[in-house]
């Protein structure tokens, strides 16, 4: 249910913000507590009950340790970002970064590699609805729900309808409501002895500690934290970018790893070996039923189920719009991706094909889908961090200790951490998104005539017309 991190920049070559209705530039209106609660919901509170099950049997009961890990790898990314934004203060993100500072081809293909993550979103969101749906209606084939998920999802996309910003605040309000009343039973349930549980540090160390579990684990709940650079492409619009913009990114990790820890800390206490439940993957809306009844894990499933229907119809009219914004800038084939229905002002044939990659939810895993979206994700914040060394050889006059520690050791770190938990994803993941980046390469490869022309711009659709 997690969105992505950032869209690749609405920006030209020259940093100025495309603009559809002629204006010059975007207001700047936003004020830090603005772009806090913009983070937040594109991060989704619920997203936490995503991967508990898998991550739990994974890490064998250590679910909050992997998400301080994988907390502690996001907060070098986060420094790296706030590094960047005081140099490009313009809306972009990982892209954006790795075009000015590293190389436009470069940058090209870190974008190319963002793409394939908001073209799967949509198939992660719809698993999810199988699994929690499923929960309550076991005798409802999986399939069923996929299917009505990404119908939904279609049609509202199709009529041109988008969600304005106060429903997303209606479902953010519901999603914490929800995740509140959860943690408040489940420590109800372990104060009054249930399931033998009782509070300890087990969740954060143990004997049986294995590095690499721990290691695969974090790699998969990275996408818990996808969003939080959303505030990034928002530089234009913040009233303070440079001040605010960095405070919000760190507001934002801190504010999120405290929440994810919290919850999937008493849910691990309270069931401390997840192969007790009767399915590992729909653990969460199960343990919604153990510390709460049926009434409670209606409620639970019915709160998880508004926000995935807020967030598919936002992943699939954000996938759509990208490949809308690449084709109408020459980065893909125009005739194809750049048309719009002339009554609705929708892209048709992108909503449709965003629809039918959705569709392989039918036949992926939770865990790889999880990973596979990862891929980009881990490629983007690694050249975040790269781009900060670039910076510091190619722009900057000081060589003092202080500098090299702050431009070269502490994102080198970040770099490594990224690309340690990237190497831990699944060899599905890594095939297809391997199979994603050479393709980019070789359209790269052709689209500039062997790297003589300029690499194509990519545009993202966070900013194309979302607060107009």
């Amino acid at each position: 249910m997690s969105t992505l991190p950032s869209a690749p920049s609405a920006t030209g070559q020259s940093g100025t913000p495309s603009n559809k209705k002629g204006q010059e530039g975007l207001k700047r209106t936003l004020k830090l507590r603005h772009l806090v609660f913009i983070g937040l919901a594109y991060m989704a509170p619920l997203a936490v009950f995503d991967m508990f099950g898998i991550v739990a049997e994974e890490t064998r009961g250590h679910v909050p340790l992997a998400y301080l890990v994988v907390m502690v790898a996001v907060l070098f990314t986060a420094y790296s970002y706030s590094k960047m934004v005081k140099f490009f203060p313009i809306a972009g993100s990982a892209y954006t970064y790795a075009k000015e500072a590293i190389n436009p081809h470069v940058g090209f293909l870190v974008g190319w590699a963002a793409t394939l993550d908001y073209l799967l979103l949509p198939m992660i969101n719809a698993i999810l609805s199988g699994i929690y749906m499923g929960a309550i209606m076991p005798d409802v084939p999986f399939g069923v729900w996929v299917v009505l998920t990404i119908a939904i999802c279609t049609v509202l996309n199709l009529v041109g309808v988008k969600l304005a910003a106060s429903m997303n605040m209606i479902l953010v309000g519901i999603q914490l409501v929800v995740a509140v009343i959860f943690v408040v039973l489940t420590v109800k349930n372990i104060m009054s002895g249930a399931n033998d549980a009782a509070f300890t540090i087990a969740p954060f160390f143990s004997s049986d500690i294995q590095v690499v579990s721990i290691a695969a684990g974090a790699a998969i709940l990275a996408l818990s934290f996808l969003g939080f650079d959303a505030v990034s492409t928002l530089a234009e619009e913040a009233e303070k970018p440079t001040r605010d913009i960095p405070r919000a990114i760190f507001i934002i990790i801190a504010v999120a790893g405290a929440f994810f820890i919290t919850v999937t800390y008493v849910m691990q206490v309270l069931f401390p070996d997840v192969t007790e439940l009767g399915d590992i993957v729909g653990a969460s809306p199960e343990i919604a039923q153990y510390i709460g009844g049926a009434a409670f894990q209606a409620i639970f499933v019915g709160g998880y189920m508004m926000a995935v229907l807020g967030c598919g119809i936002t992943q699939q009219m954000s996938a759509a719009r990208l490949l809308y914004a690449m084709g109408r800038d020459g980065a893909l084939p125009k005739k194809v991706f750049s048309s719009i229905n002339k009554r609705t002002g929708v892209p048709v044939v992108n909503v449709m094909i965003v629809a039918a990659i959705a569709l392989t939810a039918l036949f992926v895993d939770l865990d790889q889908a999880a990973s596979m979206i990862n891929f980009g994700a881990f490629i983007a914040f690694t050249f975040v961090n790269l781009s900060v060394i670039f910076v510091f050889f190619k722009f900057l006059q000081r060589r003092d200790l202080k500098s090299v520690l702050l431009f070269v050791i502490v994102p080198g770190i970040g770099a490594a951490i990224n690309i340690g938990l990237w190497a831990s994803l699944d060899s599905l993941s890594m095939m297809i998104g391997g199979g994603w980046i050479i393709a980019g390469f070789i359209y790269l490869l052709v689209k500039t005539r062997g790297f003589k022309n300029p690499a194509p711009d990519l545009t993202g659709p966070i900013n194309i017309g979302m607060y107009e």
